[in-house]
């Protein structure tokens, strides 16, 4: 928001610097983002040409006496546009001007120009530094004053602001002078809306319709005759220019003008284009097109609000007017549209065309629906002034849905605990008045407040008591903590277990990835099994970025595949990946069931003792191996029994128990899923439930103590069936009371191992807290795991 300060001056005394002005607004919340300065010109003034003569040596050159307030010069001119009675820019000897040969800033010295000495010079607009135009001098309006410096007729500081969505006011010059008053302790002049009323009546002039209240609250039409169509005067062009717009016509620049005053975008149409006079707001129909001011054409769709006639769309609500509606040089009745749309379908609406234009981008952020009645009357004012118009009788205003204004209750205790500091009663009835506000004491300690018509951001007690903050200023807070002390963190055991898991499996030497939670449901279809999708059926978000961002995951195993595959082609060596978050799981009439969960998955060649990769695959118990470090490391033992799933490879696959309870699966993915993700070579995938692992998680380790006496360590090698897991073998050995540990380091199948055998070889240490085993010790409950073992699994001890 562009807001020039000789506009801004019009309603509201500057009595501060603009440099400290802007560091008030932008303490105030109203961020001043640049102080723009044109036309600090020195020596130029206001003149008016009295006397042109011929120059007595040159053709081509004139002598030009100017009258520059009381003291007359004569100057060498060779502008063939110059005449008597023009209002000029007048250089003195010493004025520092553009030079058109170099384009670069020189000082103007006195000189003689074939024959006559020349002290002054009257200026061009290339000279000037406003454009590049040199074909003739730079005529200024009748109304200039001569003999005032230039810099105060022509000069300009403007303001340039970065407004917050909530504040839609803020984007008028008058809400900047409503602060500005507030900040500074002055009065706000509001712009003059009376006009007298000579036409007929209206309503016999036009008619309006509103098929949308939903879209459309209010509606104001005002009709004014006779216009002529023009310029606009040069000091609202000046104001526009400086504002950022470019002026066109005396209507159009009105209709601009009081947006850019009073944030109410207005649209004026020709009266006579309009189909039986008549205003119809309503959706738009099925295959509709609306060709806009800038040329392009509108396919609209149903859900697009329009402004019709009775036949035809003859605007686009709160973004652009059409063609078939223009003023033009023709008119001279015209229908002026002063509305309040629904900001959500202005802004679905100019989004969907890639139309942005000022209008919507007030109407989007949500204007309050009192403003278009004063709006529409300033306008009309403006337009009865500047372009000779003859105003109807009244005013069509549709506003069906009209509420009255409701007060907010805030208590001296809410004030004083949400500033942090005491305000006097008498300093806040103060603020809020300067501010707009109507504010009134009840007993004992509670201020009524209803916040002016240009506030809808001022909703709650703690709005009320952030204008108070605002205007008083932040620095008076005092900055101290509201407590002596922090307050004791809240025990949160699922954000605590999360992180030992996430720090559990980087110590195990996985590497962390973080994937996006939402996906494309084709990509989460083939990671999930009939039954995990017929059973949590993906949740569509309702406004998506993408069609690959448009539903939240159940499973993190998409997102570890599609990290798996950029990591295994950027660079060689095993890839162990782990991700640590949650899955949304839908239910009935509810939010989704957010499930915290840990995978893994692992690819790519081993790693030799060097850690260079080697020729064979990482296999199944690479990845278990990973995942029970990382239990092992919570302190979790857990056993793993073989289990079918549609994404895993059958035989290679294994659910995760903790003490009976299924807690997760484990196994090598099935090759029709690698190749949909286009995975070379085998791929091992773990997953964990946190919810479901987080009972048999021990809050602390236990303490075992270390035996000072030396170990013994033996192989052992069984031959068990070849369905025996290892894992059980492994556990009937070490609950013998002397084995510290036994390392499964040997699997092997074929002669002289009997068909429907294997062999499995165990590292076994032997240990006693109290002493070194004997080697008799040792023999003898070696025979005892053996017995056992033949006992429970129908193993043998191989030879």
């Amino acid at each position: 928001m562009r807001v020039p300060l000789s506009w801004l001056s019009e309603y509201v005394d500057i009595t501060i610097q603009p440099e400290e002005l802007a560091q008030r607004l932008t303490d105030a919340g109203l961020e001043v983002a640049d102080i723009v300065r044109t036309g600090d010109w020195q020596n130029v003034f206001v003149g008016q040409v009295v006397e042109l003569r011929p120059h007595p040596n040159a053709d081509r050159l004139t002598l030009a006496t100017v009258d520059v307030g009381g003291e007359r010069q004569t100057v060498v001119c060779g502008a063939p546009n110059v005449a008597v009675g023009q209002k000029v820019a007048f250089a003195r000897e010493g004025a520092v001007l553009v030079d058109p040969r170099t384009r670069q800033p020189a000082p103007l010295r006195r000189a003689v120009i074939r024959g006559v000495e020349s002290a002054g010079m009257i200026c061009s607009e290339l000279e000037l530094g406003l454009s590049d135009d040199h074909t003739g001098i730079m005529v200024l309006p009748e109304d200039a004053p001569v003999g005032v410096p230039l810099s105060s007729y022509l000069g300009e500081t403007v303001l340039e602001l970065e407004i917050r969505p909530n504040r839609p006011d803020a984007l008028s010059v008058l809400g900047i002078a409503r602060e500005v008053a507030a900040l500074t302790g002055v009065q706000v002049r509001e712009p003059p809306s009376e006009y007298e009323e000579h036409g007929p009546p209206v309503r016999s002039l036009a008619s309006v319709v509103v098929e949308a209240p939903d879209l459309c609250p209010r509606y104001v039409a005002a009709v004014v005759q006779g216009v002529r169509i023009g310029p606009s005067p040069s000091w609202m062009q000046r104001r526009l220019e400086a504002a950022g717009l470019r002026p066109i016509n005396n209507v159009v620049d009105i209709t601009n003008y009081v947006m850019l005053e009073m944030g109410q975008p207005l649209h004026a149409f020709d009266w006579e284009k309009l189909a039986r006079r008549r205003v119809v707001v309503r959706r738009a129909r099925e295959g509709e097109t609306l060709v806009l001011l800038d040329g392009t054409e509108a396919r609209l769709q149903p859900d697009m609000l329009v402004i019709a006639d009775a036949e035809r769309p003859v605007a686009l609500a709160g973004v652009m007017g059409g063609a078939n509606s223009e003023v033009s040089e023709s008119t001279t009745t015209v229908l002026l549209e002063s509305a309040n749309f629904l900001g959500p379908s202005i802004r679905r609406t100019a989004q969907a065309l890639k139309v942005r234009t000022e209008a919507s981008l007030r109407f989007e952020k949500g204007l309050s629906p009192y403003l278009p009645l004063y709006a529409a009357r300033r306008a009309v004012r403006l337009m009865v002034e500047l372009c000779g118009g003859t105003a109807a009788r009244g005013l069509v205003d549709v506003f069906p849905a009209r509420e009255r204004q409701a007060s907010i209750y805030l208590t001296q205790e809410r004030l004083r605990r949400v500033l942090g500091m005491d305000v006097s009663r008498e300093e806040v009835e103060q603020t809020l008045a300067a501010l707009g506000f109507r504010c009134r004491w009840r007993r004992p300690a509670t201020y009524v407040v209803t916040p002016p018509y240009w506030r809808t951001d001022v909703r709650i007690p703690d709005d009320v008591a952030e204008e108070v903050a605002r205007v008083v200023g932040y620095e008076r807070i005092p900055a101290v903590l509201r407590a002596p002390s922090l307050p004791p963190a809240e025990a949160d055991p699922m954000r605590e277990l999360r992180e030992r898991v996430r720090d559990a499996l980087a110590q195990a030497g996985m590497q962390e990835v973080i994937t996006y939670p939402l996906s494309d449901r084709e990509t989460l279809a083939r990671v999930l099994s009939t039954e995990e999708l017929a059973s949590h059926p993906p949740l569509r978000v309702a406004n998506p970025m993408s069609r690959e961002l448009e539903y939240l995951r159940t499973t993190l195993r998409a997102g570890l595949l599609r990290s798996l595959v950029r990591n295994l082609r950027s660079r060689p060596g095993l890839v162990a990946l782990f991700e640590v978050g949650r899955v949304f799981l839908p239910r009935t009439d509810d939010l989704p069931h957010e499930v915290e969960m840990a995978a893994g998955i692992v690819a790519g060649p081993k790693p030799d003792r060097w850690g260079l990769p080697r020729a064979e695959p990482a296999d199944f118990f690479d990845a278990k191996a990973f995942l029970e470090t990382a239990l092992a490391i919570l302190g979790v033992q857990a056993e793993f029994l073989p289990a079918r799933h549609a994404v895993f490879l059958p035989g290679s696959t294994a659910e995760v128990q903790v003490e009976g309870k299924a807690v997760g699966l484990l196994g090598q993915l099935h090759p029709a899923v690698a190749q949909a993700f286009e995975v070379e070579g085998d791929a091992f995938l773990f997953e964990l439930d946190l919810e479901r692992l987080s009972p048999h998680v021990p809050a602390g380790r236990r303490y075992r103590p270390i035996s000072r006496f030396p170990p013994v360590r033996e192989d052992l090698a069984v031959v068990v069936d070849a369905d025996v897991p290892a894992a059980a073998v492994r556990k009937l050995i070490e609950a013998s009371p002397l084995v510290a540990r036994a390392e499964l380091f040997d699997l092997y199948t074929g002669p002289p191992v009997p068909e429907g055998k294997k062999s499995l070889a165990f590292a076994v240490t032997y240990q006693a807290l109290d002493r070194t085993p004997s080697d008799e010790e040792v023999a003898r409950e070696r025979r005892r795991i053996v017995a056992r073992l033949e006992r429970e699994l129908g193993a043998s001890l191989r030879g």
